[in-house]
């Protein structure tokens, strides 16, 4: 790519052909226009990680001298690249230090209509003429559902059995375990890697759309008879397909329908992304504000305990989907493999190892207090579903480091 700057406009040709002379030694094999070197300062790439920290790399002068960035700008950069785990947090804290917003909020049903805007906007930014690419790996994408709908899910029954107070904790994590995958941050984190990105997104919409099928029988077998209840599953299936199914097919068909809409969503992906994680950040604000007395009575050390558990578990599947997809790829012929090539591989290890936030808070709302406090089952899951983004960053950058030395 070759970059112009407005300052070469004010050169004349002289000029500039006299600094070719001097300059334009150095050969550019990989550009595709040849041109003379003008500036001399070096491009770097900043890592992963401090470019999700917000880090903002120093402002070069046309001396080459760095110019220090003020507090304020690396403030707004790190929230900016760390919008959505500062929403999150910034409910659960909301919530612990002032319910009487988020109970007023619950008496008007505002969660509904909040999941309800996060499923519009998913629509309208779900973008599907990539999909066919990702035929070609169909069997890596078809471990990837079985993964998330039917493995991981598995795993729950296990969770239930471990003794732990509150039991809403275990509870909590044991739904999310039977969860489909993120809605976004798989796709956006296999973008980073290098990784198929049609076929992370192939898997994300195929796994929620079969999870308001498969979900709720999951919810029955795995955890209602391990807590010994009897779940409304006919309900929950209804209350997903108005609440996620609906909504994902309205924003879909008004994308599609129109161009203007669907050009509008794309030049303003990072003000949808915001609109997403300010809506989803409400439903903890409203469960954590709704049990708050609760909340206060749980011990630190359980808290923690909690957290600890919901990174393991993550782990956990991490290491399981790595695992497998390597004993896959040894059966297949050597390099023939789709489980060999690692933009595939790379794809259905994220993808496939996390669980949604989203649909979790809207299943435990349509328990009705079933399984327990609904404050008590959400608030691990949403540690847990920042933890996993963190997680699956410091892989991510790994990756690319080793790619980046493998050159």
């Amino acid at each position: 790519m070759v970059s112009y700057h407005p300052s070469l406009s004010l050169l004349r040709p002289s000029v500039l052909t006299a600094r070719a002379s001097v300059i334009g030694r150095c050969s550019t094999p990989n550009a595709f226009v040849s041109i003379p070197v003008v500036s001399a300062a070096p491009l770097r790439l900043r890592p992963l990680l401090r470019a999700a920290a917000g880090g903002a790399a120093s402002p070069v002068g046309g001396n080459g001298g760095k110019r220090a960035v003020p507090p304020s700008a690396l403030l707004i950069n790190f929230a900016r690249s760390n919008f959505l785990p500062l929403a999150l947090i910034s409910g659960v804290i909301l919530g612990l230090l002032d319910p009487t917003l988020g109970c007023l909020a619950h008496e008007y049903s505002l969660s509904k209509f909040s999941t309800f805007g996060i499923f519009v906007m998913s629509g309208l930014t779900l973008r599907t003429k990539e999909l066919g690419t990702a035929l070609e790996a169909w069997p890596a994408a078809l471990y990837g559902l079985g993964s998330i709908l039917l493995l991981t899910p598995f795993v729950s029954q296990f969770i239930m059995q471990v003794q732990f107070f509150p039991r809403e904790f275990i509870t909590g994590l044991a739904i999310f375990c039977c969860m489909p995958t993120t809605l976004s941050s798989g796709v956006i984190l296999t973008q980073l890697v290098g990784g198929n990105s049609a076929l992370a997104l192939a898997m994300t919409v195929s796994s929620n759309l079969l999870g308001i099928i498969i979900v709720p029988l999951s919810l029955a077998r795995y955890i209602g008879t391990g807590a010994g209840v009897s779940l409304p599953t006919e309900k929950l299936f209804r209350s997903l397909v108005t609440r996620l199914l609906i909504p994902l097919i309205i924003g879909k068909v008004a994308r599609e329908a129109s161009k203007g809409i669907a050009d509008f969503v794309d030049r303003n992906q990072q003000g949808f992304s915001v609109g997403n994680a300010v809506l989803l950040s409400l439903v903890p604000w409203i469960q954590i504000s709704r049990s708050r007395s609760l909340i206060l009575s749980v011990q630190v050390e359980a808290f923690a305990a909690a957290i600890t558990v919901g990174v393991l578990i993550h782990l956990a599947l991490l290491a399981f989907n790595i695992a497998m997809l390597h004993i896959l790829s040894r059966l297949g012929k050597k390099g023939d493999s789709v489980f060999a090539k690692k933009e595939y591989t790379r794809a259905v290890i994220l993808v496939s190892s996390q669980k949604t936030l989203p649909v979790m808070i809207t299943v435990v709302e349509q328990l009705g207090g079933a399984l327990g406090e609904s404050g008590l089952l959400v608030i691990p899951c949403v540690f847990a579903h920042i933890n996993q983004i963190i997680v699956d960053s410091i892989i991510v950058n790994w990756w690319r480091r080793r790619d980046q030395q493998n050159k």
